[in-house]
């Protein structure tokens, strides 16, 4: 007949790792890697659309009216001479609609699509298109938005590539750049570009 410690160590051995790690913890007993939710291809809702550049409109409002509140505060208390209320309202109320405007004006809309920016760049480049990638980037003084769209040939290891700049306002080309891909691929077979065959 067993003792009564040694019924207790056999119970204790029986128990599972996790059960003695206090809670909170990492146990060590990892479930494997997961991909995070917006790179799971289960969970895909559609094409990534860009947010429209017309945004900037709303803070623009909200600042345009809280520096009319501004001068309003300070225009009607300029006769009871106040401590509180100053000339810095005034400046303060000023320097709110001035940066309003500005959002007003640099909230353009964005009327060229990411696809319609990529047609444009396959005609500029004027060889036919393998991998393209666009980004969304602004110029000037009023943010006015720009597609870049990175191109490369459509080769196996591609021989060309090019920048093109396209207006996101109006669907037009801005500038192109096209060169010879300086990269190199001579080490490369066949099996490292496209993976091993199915």
């Amino acid at each position: 007949m067993p003792s009564e410690t040694e019924t207790e160590a056999e119970a204790e051995a029986e128990q599972p790792l996790a059960a003695a790690v206090p809670p909170g913890e990492d146990s060590g007993t990892d479930a494997g890697d997961e991909l995070p939710p917006e790179l799971d291809v289960s969970g895909y809702v559609g094409p990534y659309v860009f947010p429209n550049n017309s945004r900037r409109r709303v803070p623009g409002a909200l600042y345009a009216f809280l520096g009319v509140v501004v001068i309003a505060t300070w225009a009607l208390t300029l006769r009871s001479n106040p401590n509180i209320v100053n000339g810095g309202f005034l400046a303060a109320g000023i320097a709110l609609c001035v940066l309003g405007a500005y959002h007003f004006r640099a909230g353009w809309e964005l009327r060229v699509e990411e696809t319609d920016a990529l047609m444009e760049a396959v005609r500029a480049v004027g060889f036919p298109v393998g991998h393209a990638s666009a980004q969304m980037g602004w110029r000037g003084w009023f943010s006015r938005p720009t597609w870049r769209i990175l191109v490369f040939s459509n080769e196996i290891r591609p021989l060309r590539r090019g920048l093109v700049l396209v207006d996101g306002v109006e669907p037009k080309v801005l500038d192109v750049i096209v060169e010879d891909n300086p990269e190199d691929w001579s080490n490369l077979t066949d099996s490292d570009i496209h993976g091993p065959p199915d």
